[in-house]
């Protein structure tokens, strides 16, 4: 009888097993201000100039990459303004809190680590301090955004 149990025992702990995988592709998170974030949606628009905007969604906050071609490469922040980082908190009154960087104004970087011109998609890492663009004291004076990755967002051409 010991046998059949155990017998049993093992057939039963063969068949439950199962594998739950669920892949997250694309996708655009990082951690700001030390607290973990994620896109509910994210894009990037590829324009004639060849310049980039990735874009990222949660309810209510807007995250804007911009960087100036597709080429792997790094962007530095807080030199220009055709490469900068914008984010967008829109509070329960509907008012915009605006954090941006720009020439002077923040710093960090975008590092392109894939274009994949043939299935149009985008893959790198980011991270960045923007400063609070009107001074809003319902937010902080800057947001802080490390270990920022976006992995196969969909890139779509901006036809002008």
């Amino acid at each position: 009888m010991k046998k059949y149990f155990l017998f049993i025992a093992v057939i039963f702990s063969l068949i439950s097993c199962q594998e739950d995988v669920s892949f997250n592709n694309p996708s655009l998170q990082g951690v700001k201000d030390n607290v973990f974030w994620r896109a509910v949606q994210s894009k990037v628009t590829l324009a004639s100039d060849g310049s980039l905007l990735i874009e990222a969604y949660t309810r209510n906050e807007t995250l804007s990459l911009e960087v100036t071609s597709t080429n792997a490469q790094t962007y530095f922040l807080g030199t220009s303004e055709s490469k900068k980082a914008t984010y967008v908190l829109t509070d329960a009154t509907g008012a915009l809190i605006t954090f941006s960087t720009g020439f002077g104004i923040g710093d960090g970087e975008i590092v392109i680590s894939d274009y994949d011109a043939i299935n149009h998609t985008i893959t790198g890492t980011f991270k960045f301090n923007a400063e609070n663009t009107y001074n809003n004291p319902l937010a902080g004076p800057v947001v802080n955004f490390q270990q920022g990755v976006f992995y196969k967002v969909p890139v779509s051409s901006l036809v002008q």
